[in-house]
């Protein structure tokens, strides 16, 4: 019997103008570890062995247009960490909504990347 592959796991990353300039928010948005940089890339990791990265990476384009994958950052208190977020250069996109038994609210990081703020209630 053949063995399976090992199941991959999902890294995430992010196109962004200035790499620098996002690893501060991001960083600080979601507590995670700056790892380092070289200029064109940076990368963030949750605290912890194993945690999770962020790949910043410089592209020459600028954003044009809605995302076709965000982050949702799942949350105790979405009005709270909306204007923290805020805080840090965030902007919110829209009012909270409502759905699938969860509220969320859109944002967009200081380079215009969307990203939900969302309660932990349901699927959002």
């Amino acid at each position: 019997m053949a063995s399976m592959p090992p199941t991959p796991s999902i890294g995430f990353v992010l196109d962004c103008a200035d790499p620098d300039t996002l690893t501060g928010f991001w960083s600080t948005a979601l507590g995670w570890n700056h790892l380092g940089s070289d200029g064109h890339y940076s990368v963030i990791a949750a605290p912890g062995p194993g945690g999770q990265k962020l790949l910043l990476q410089r592209v020459p384009e600028p954003k044009a247009g809605k995302n076709r994958m965000h982050l949702d950052l799942h949350v105790a208190d979405v009005e709270a960490e909306a204007d923290r977020l805020e805080s840090l250069g965030a902007t919110r996109l829209a009012d909270a909504q409502e759905g699938y038994g969860s509220t969320w609210i859109v944002m967009a990081d200081p380079e215009g990347n969307e990203f939900c703020v969302c309660d932990m209630a349901g699927d959002c």
